[in-house]
Protein backbone atom coordinates (compact mmCIF):
# COMPACT_ATOMS: atom_id res chain seq x y z
CA UNK A 1 0.00 0.00 0.00
CA UNK A 2 1.47 3.44 -0.93
CA UNK A 3 2.40 5.57 2.13
CA UNK A 4 -0.18 8.69 0.58
CA UNK A 5 -3.05 5.44 0.91
CA UNK A 6 -1.79 4.13 4.55
CA UNK A 7 -2.04 6.74 6.27
CA UNK A 8 -5.77 7.76 6.01
CA UNK A 9 -6.44 4.73 6.17
CA UNK A 10 -4.94 4.04 9.40
CA UNK A 11 -5.90 7.26 10.74
CA UNK A 12 -9.71 6.20 9.77
CA UNK A 13 -9.02 2.94 11.48
CA UNK A 14 -7.81 4.34 14.33
CA UNK A 15 -11.36 6.49 14.64
CA UNK A 16 -13.35 3.35 14.46
CA UNK A 17 -10.93 1.47 16.99
CA UNK A 18 -11.75 4.23 19.44
CA UNK A 19 -15.46 4.34 18.74
CA UNK A 20 -15.54 0.41 19.19
CA UNK A 21 -13.68 0.82 22.30
CA UNK A 22 -15.63 0.86 25.75
CA UNK A 23 -15.16 4.70 27.58
CA UNK A 24 -14.23 4.90 30.89
CA UNK A 25 -16.47 5.26 33.60
CA UNK A 26 -15.90 5.82 37.33
CA UNK A 27 -18.39 6.38 40.09
CA UNK A 28 -17.76 9.38 42.81
CA UNK A 29 -19.76 8.56 45.52
CA UNK A 30 -22.65 5.83 45.14
CA UNK A 31 -24.71 6.50 48.04
CA UNK A 32 -27.33 8.56 46.06
CA UNK A 33 -30.63 6.58 45.51
CA UNK A 34 -30.28 6.64 41.44
CA UNK A 35 -26.59 4.93 42.29
CA UNK A 36 -27.39 1.26 42.14
CA UNK A 37 -29.62 1.58 39.01
CA UNK A 38 -26.93 3.72 37.47
CA UNK A 39 -24.54 1.26 37.67
CA UNK A 40 -26.30 -1.54 36.54
CA UNK A 41 -27.04 0.43 32.95
CA UNK A 42 -22.95 1.46 32.30
CA UNK A 43 -22.23 -2.48 34.04
CA UNK A 44 -24.70 -3.66 30.86
CA UNK A 45 -23.57 -1.33 28.34
CA UNK A 46 -20.62 -2.23 25.77
CA UNK A 47 -20.54 1.55 25.61
CA UNK A 48 -18.51 1.58 29.12
CA UNK A 49 -15.99 0.04 31.51
CA UNK A 50 -16.64 0.65 34.87
CA UNK A 51 -13.13 1.43 36.14
CA UNK A 52 -13.88 1.66 39.93
CA UNK A 53 -15.54 3.45 42.25
CA UNK A 54 -14.66 5.94 45.49
CA UNK A 55 -17.17 5.42 48.20
CA UNK A 56 -16.16 5.81 51.73
CA UNK A 57 -19.42 4.33 53.07
CA UNK A 58 -18.53 0.91 54.55
CA UNK A 59 -21.80 -1.47 53.67
CA UNK A 60 -21.58 0.24 50.60
CA UNK A 61 -17.32 -0.82 49.93
CA UNK A 62 -18.15 -3.92 51.05
CA UNK A 63 -21.08 -4.78 48.47
CA UNK A 64 -18.73 -3.68 45.63
CA UNK A 65 -15.74 -5.49 46.78
CA UNK A 66 -18.12 -8.50 46.70
CA UNK A 67 -19.35 -7.71 43.21
CA UNK A 68 -15.65 -7.71 41.67
CA UNK A 69 -15.76 -3.45 41.41
CA UNK A 70 -12.65 -1.95 42.12
CA UNK A 71 -12.54 0.36 44.70
CA UNK A 72 -10.37 3.66 44.78
CA UNK A 73 -9.71 6.63 46.47
CA UNK A 74 -10.96 9.97 45.23
CA UNK A 75 -7.13 11.58 44.11
CA UNK A 76 -7.29 7.62 41.90
CA UNK A 77 -10.23 8.07 40.77
CA UNK A 78 -9.51 11.67 39.89
CA UNK A 79 -6.68 10.75 38.19
CA UNK A 80 -6.86 7.69 36.65
CA UNK A 81 -5.43 7.46 33.11
CA UNK A 82 -8.40 5.36 31.83
CA UNK A 83 -11.08 6.85 32.91
CA UNK A 84 -12.83 9.77 30.60
CA UNK A 85 -16.43 9.85 32.74
CA UNK A 86 -17.36 10.23 36.18
CA UNK A 87 -20.18 9.82 37.38
CA UNK A 88 -21.07 11.78 40.69
CA UNK A 89 -23.61 10.12 43.11
CA UNK A 90 -23.03 11.42 46.61
CA UNK A 91 -24.60 12.89 48.80
CA UNK A 92 -26.50 15.72 47.80
CA UNK A 93 -24.78 18.69 49.99
CA UNK A 94 -21.48 17.51 47.65
CA UNK A 95 -22.68 17.82 44.27
CA UNK A 96 -21.18 21.05 43.74
CA UNK A 97 -17.78 19.87 45.11
CA UNK A 98 -17.35 16.83 43.79
CA UNK A 99 -18.70 17.93 39.84
CA UNK A 100 -16.54 20.80 40.30
CA UNK A 101 -13.01 18.28 40.97
CA UNK A 102 -14.35 16.36 38.09
CA UNK A 103 -13.83 19.16 35.33
CA UNK A 104 -10.93 20.05 37.51
CA UNK A 105 -9.27 16.32 36.81
CA UNK A 106 -10.32 17.29 33.22
CA UNK A 107 -12.37 14.28 32.81
CA UNK A 108 -16.63 14.50 31.27
CA UNK A 109 -19.16 14.94 34.20
CA UNK A 110 -22.44 12.91 34.58
CA UNK A 111 -23.98 15.16 37.62
CA UNK A 112 -26.32 14.02 39.85
CA UNK A 113 -29.48 15.76 40.57
CA UNK A 114 -29.89 18.71 42.27
CA UNK A 115 -26.73 19.67 40.62
CA UNK A 116 -25.96 22.23 43.60
CA UNK A 117 -28.51 23.93 46.04
CA UNK A 118 -26.62 27.39 45.30
CA UNK A 119 -26.97 28.80 41.71
CA UNK A 120 -23.02 30.47 41.71
CA UNK A 121 -21.98 26.88 42.59
CA UNK A 122 -23.34 25.21 39.26
CA UNK A 123 -22.71 28.19 37.27
CA UNK A 124 -19.08 28.01 38.00
CA UNK A 125 -19.15 23.88 36.66
CA UNK A 126 -20.86 24.82 33.57
CA UNK A 127 -18.51 27.58 32.90
CA UNK A 128 -15.15 25.49 33.83
CA UNK A 129 -16.67 22.78 31.41
CA UNK A 130 -16.93 25.19 28.49
CA UNK A 131 -13.44 26.59 29.23
CA UNK A 132 -12.12 23.35 29.25
CA UNK A 133 -14.07 21.30 26.68
CA UNK A 134 -15.85 19.03 29.19
CA UNK A 135 -19.57 18.05 28.39
CA UNK A 136 -21.81 18.19 31.71
CA UNK A 137 -25.13 16.07 31.79
CA UNK A 138 -27.07 16.36 34.63
CA UNK A 139 -28.99 13.46 36.51
CA UNK A 140 -32.70 14.57 36.24
CA UNK A 141 -34.15 10.95 35.81
CA UNK A 142 -36.89 11.76 33.11
CA UNK A 143 -35.16 14.07 30.64
CA UNK A 144 -35.40 11.11 28.51
CA UNK A 145 -38.92 9.39 29.40
CA UNK A 146 -40.70 8.78 26.12
CA UNK A 147 -43.96 10.09 27.27
CA UNK A 148 -43.05 13.26 28.75
CA UNK A 149 -40.93 13.45 25.57
CA UNK A 150 -43.86 13.12 23.13
CA UNK A 151 -46.02 15.68 25.69
CA UNK A 152 -43.08 18.59 25.12
CA UNK A 153 -43.26 17.63 21.04
CA UNK A 154 -46.96 18.25 20.83
CA UNK A 155 -46.80 21.24 22.81
CA UNK A 156 -43.52 22.68 20.78
CA UNK A 157 -45.50 21.84 17.66
CA UNK A 158 -48.19 23.62 18.08
CA UNK A 159 -50.77 20.49 18.18
CA UNK A 160 -52.35 21.32 21.33
CA UNK A 161 -52.89 24.94 20.47
CA UNK A 162 -52.24 27.66 22.61
CA UNK A 163 -50.53 26.31 25.84
CA UNK A 164 -52.17 27.86 29.01
CA UNK A 165 -51.41 25.69 32.14
CA UNK A 166 -48.95 22.86 32.97
CA UNK A 167 -49.41 20.38 35.64
CA UNK A 168 -47.24 17.94 37.70
CA UNK A 169 -47.93 15.43 40.48
CA UNK A 170 -44.90 13.31 42.34
CA UNK A 171 -44.77 12.05 45.19
CA UNK A 172 -43.81 9.42 47.26
CA UNK A 173 -43.63 7.70 50.89
CA UNK A 174 -40.21 8.65 52.70
CA UNK A 175 -39.09 6.06 55.39
CA UNK A 176 -38.32 8.35 58.14
CA UNK A 177 -34.78 6.90 58.47
CA UNK A 178 -34.45 9.07 55.65
CA UNK A 179 -36.38 12.47 56.87
CA UNK A 180 -33.25 13.62 58.21
CA UNK A 181 -30.86 13.61 55.21
CA UNK A 182 -33.91 15.48 53.01
CA UNK A 183 -34.88 17.92 55.78
CA UNK A 184 -30.87 19.36 54.69
CA UNK A 185 -32.86 21.65 52.39
CA UNK A 186 -34.96 23.76 53.04
CA UNK A 187 -36.84 23.01 49.91
CA UNK A 188 -37.57 19.63 51.16
CA UNK A 189 -39.33 17.12 49.18
CA UNK A 190 -39.48 20.41 46.47
CA UNK A 191 -35.89 20.26 45.79
CA UNK A 192 -35.64 16.42 46.45
CA UNK A 193 -38.76 15.34 44.05
CA UNK A 194 -39.93 18.24 42.30
CA UNK A 195 -37.27 19.14 40.44
CA UNK A 196 -37.80 16.24 38.28
CA UNK A 197 -41.16 17.39 36.77
CA UNK A 198 -39.75 21.68 37.13
CA UNK A 199 -37.30 20.36 34.98
CA UNK A 200 -39.28 19.83 31.32
CA UNK A 201 -41.62 22.31 32.41
CA UNK A 202 -38.36 25.11 32.20
CA UNK A 203 -37.20 23.37 29.33
CA UNK A 204 -40.76 24.00 27.34
CA UNK A 205 -41.35 27.01 28.26
CA UNK A 206 -38.28 28.94 29.73
CA UNK A 207 -38.02 31.37 32.51
CA UNK A 208 -40.81 31.80 34.87
CA UNK A 209 -41.74 35.27 35.16
CA UNK A 210 -42.61 34.72 38.82
CA UNK A 211 -42.67 31.75 41.07
CA UNK A 212 -44.32 30.80 44.89
CA UNK A 213 -43.05 28.48 47.11
CA UNK A 214 -45.59 26.96 49.60
CA UNK A 215 -43.38 24.83 51.70
CA UNK A 216 -45.03 23.30 54.39
CA UNK A 217 -45.22 19.98 56.88
CA UNK A 218 -47.40 18.03 56.99
CA UNK A 219 -50.06 17.74 59.96
CA UNK A 220 -48.78 14.62 62.35
CA UNK A 221 -45.01 15.25 61.28
CA UNK A 222 -42.70 16.16 64.19
CA UNK A 223 -39.49 17.43 62.07
CA UNK A 224 -38.76 20.20 60.20
CA UNK A 225 -38.62 18.43 56.73
CA UNK A 226 -41.31 20.15 54.03
CA UNK A 227 -42.97 17.11 53.06
CA UNK A 228 -46.01 18.41 51.90
CA UNK A 229 -45.15 21.33 48.94
CA UNK A 230 -46.88 22.93 46.26
CA UNK A 231 -45.01 25.47 43.63
CA UNK A 232 -46.59 27.64 40.92
CA UNK A 233 -44.70 29.24 38.00
CA UNK A 234 -45.82 32.24 35.99
CA UNK A 235 -44.85 33.17 32.03
CA UNK A 236 -46.88 34.85 30.08
CA UNK A 237 -50.48 33.98 30.00
CA UNK A 238 -49.31 30.37 31.19
CA UNK A 239 -49.59 28.59 34.77
CA UNK A 240 -47.72 25.99 36.09
CA UNK A 241 -48.40 24.02 39.06
CA UNK A 242 -46.05 21.29 40.20
CA UNK A 243 -47.24 19.38 43.74
CA UNK A 244 -44.77 17.36 45.83
CA UNK A 245 -45.10 15.08 48.67
CA UNK A 246 -43.27 12.96 51.13
CA UNK A 247 -46.56 11.11 52.68
CA UNK A 248 -48.01 10.20 50.27
CA UNK A 249 -49.61 6.23 50.02
CA UNK A 250 -49.03 4.56 46.39
CA UNK A 251 -47.77 7.65 44.95
CA UNK A 252 -46.62 5.85 41.51
CA UNK A 253 -50.18 5.64 40.65
CA UNK A 254 -50.87 9.60 41.25
CA UNK A 255 -47.30 10.89 39.12
CA UNK A 256 -48.50 12.94 36.53
CA UNK A 257 -47.45 15.50 33.94
CA UNK A 258 -49.39 17.48 32.06
CA UNK A 259 -49.77 19.69 29.47
CA UNK A 260 -53.23 21.89 28.28
CA UNK A 261 -53.54 24.02 25.38
CA UNK A 262 -56.33 25.41 23.73
CA UNK A 263 -57.24 22.37 21.20
CA UNK A 264 -55.99 20.01 23.73
CA UNK A 265 -54.18 18.42 26.40
CA UNK A 266 -51.15 15.55 26.61
CA UNK A 267 -51.49 13.94 30.07
CA UNK A 268 -48.91 10.88 30.99
CA UNK A 269 -50.15 8.70 33.87
CA UNK A 270 -48.64 6.79 35.27
CA UNK A 271 -45.06 8.17 34.68
CA UNK A 272 -43.89 4.97 35.43
CA UNK A 273 -44.49 2.57 33.69
CA UNK A 274 -45.59 5.37 31.17
CA UNK A 275 -48.71 5.76 29.82
CA UNK A 276 -50.14 8.50 27.88
CA UNK A 277 -53.38 10.19 26.84
CA UNK A 278 -53.98 12.60 23.79
CA UNK A 279 -56.98 14.80 23.44
CA UNK A 280 -57.70 17.00 20.69
CA UNK A 281 -60.61 19.43 19.62
CA UNK A 282 -58.96 19.10 15.67
CA UNK A 283 -56.59 16.67 14.54
CA UNK A 284 -53.59 18.20 14.39
CA UNK A 285 -49.76 16.33 13.63
CA UNK A 286 -49.79 12.55 13.72
CA UNK A 287 -52.79 12.65 16.18
CA UNK A 288 -56.65 12.89 15.18
CA UNK A 289 -59.16 14.38 16.72
CA UNK A 290 -60.89 12.93 20.39
CA UNK A 291 -59.12 11.18 23.47
CA UNK A 292 -56.20 8.40 22.60
CA UNK A 293 -53.76 6.19 24.34
CA UNK A 294 -50.67 6.75 22.82
CA UNK A 295 -48.54 3.48 22.62
CA UNK A 296 -45.43 3.77 24.45
CA UNK A 297 -42.12 1.46 24.47
CA UNK A 298 -40.62 -0.15 27.17
CA UNK A 299 -38.58 2.27 29.26
CA UNK A 300 -35.84 1.83 31.89
CA UNK A 301 -34.53 4.89 33.36
CA UNK A 302 -31.39 6.34 32.67
CA UNK A 303 -29.93 3.73 29.51
CA UNK A 304 -30.58 6.26 26.99
CA UNK A 305 -28.82 9.17 29.18
CA UNK A 306 -25.92 6.98 29.09
CA UNK A 307 -26.17 6.50 25.15
CA UNK A 308 -26.42 9.83 24.53
CA UNK A 309 -23.49 10.95 26.74
CA UNK A 310 -21.19 8.25 25.33
CA UNK A 311 -22.31 9.40 21.77
CA UNK A 312 -21.55 13.01 22.76
CA UNK A 313 -18.31 12.24 24.00
CA UNK A 314 -17.53 10.13 20.70
CA UNK A 315 -18.39 13.00 18.56
CA UNK A 316 -21.36 11.40 16.96
CA UNK A 317 -23.92 13.80 18.46
CA UNK A 318 -24.66 16.26 20.99
CA UNK A 319 -26.54 16.22 24.80
CA UNK A 320 -30.24 17.67 23.92
CA UNK A 321 -30.19 19.77 26.96
CA UNK A 322 -27.86 23.02 26.66
CA UNK A 323 -25.53 24.09 29.31
CA UNK A 324 -27.67 27.24 28.68
CA UNK A 325 -30.92 25.11 29.53
CA UNK A 326 -29.74 23.35 32.33
CA UNK A 327 -29.08 26.81 33.90
CA UNK A 328 -32.33 27.59 34.06
CA UNK A 329 -33.65 24.63 35.16
CA UNK A 330 -31.17 25.03 37.95
CA UNK A 331 -32.34 28.68 38.97
CA UNK A 332 -36.11 27.79 38.58
CA UNK A 333 -35.72 24.37 41.00
CA UNK A 334 -34.36 26.71 43.70
CA UNK A 335 -37.01 29.59 43.52
CA UNK A 336 -39.79 26.93 43.77
CA UNK A 337 -37.94 25.45 46.82
CA UNK A 338 -37.27 28.70 48.49
CA UNK A 339 -33.30 28.50 47.93
CA UNK A 340 -32.56 30.84 45.21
Amino acid sequence: MLRRTFIPAAAAAAVGYAQKTPLGIGFLGASHSHAQNKLKVVRSSSEYRLVGIAENDSKLSDQFKREGIALLSREELLRHPDIQIIAVESAVRDHSRDGKAVIEAGKHLHLEKAPADRYQDFEQIIKLAAERNRLVQVGYMWRYHPGIGKALEAAREGWLGQVYLLKAVIGNQLPAKRRPEWAEFTGGVMFELGCHVIDPMVRLMGKPKKVTPILQTAAGSHDSFRDNTVATLEWDHIIGIVQATSVQHDSSRSRTFEIHGTNGSAIVNPIEPPKMTINLAKAAGPYKAGAQPIEMPVYERFVDDFAELAAAIRGQGKLRVTPREDLLVEDAVLRCSGMA
